[in-house]
């Protein structure tokens, strides 16, 4: 379960833009505890050319304004090794390259 909506030609724009690859959602967006306060658990996967330094942060920011949430950004190598397999395996894709 999902509850949440999304312009979806925005996201993809939001993803060309930053030269990300694949993008996710994880947590309890995706569970039935997903409150109008909950924050957005995404999960992105970048461009190896295009790594985007500390612009990074002002891209949860962005998502956040495109998502009218706030929006914990992580990566595969940002997530802890005791529940990575977990989050990979959950997460629900939202965008990915063609």
């Amino acid at each position: 379960m999902m509850n949440l909506t999304y312009d979806e030609a925005a996201i993809a724009a939001f993803c060309q833009k930053h030269h990300i690859r694949k993008m996710a959602l994880f947590g309890s967006v995706l569970r039935h505890d997903f409150q109008p306060s909950s924050d957005i658990d995404v999960l992105v996967e970048f461009d190896p050319q295009h790594i985007p330094g500390l612009a990074f942060f002002g891209m949860e920011h962005e998502l956040a304004m495109l998502l009218g949430h706030v929006v914990d950004l992580n990566t595969p190598q940002f997530l802890s090794s005791a529940f990575r397999q977990e989050v990979l395996q959950e997460a629900r894709v939202i965008y990915e390259q063609t």
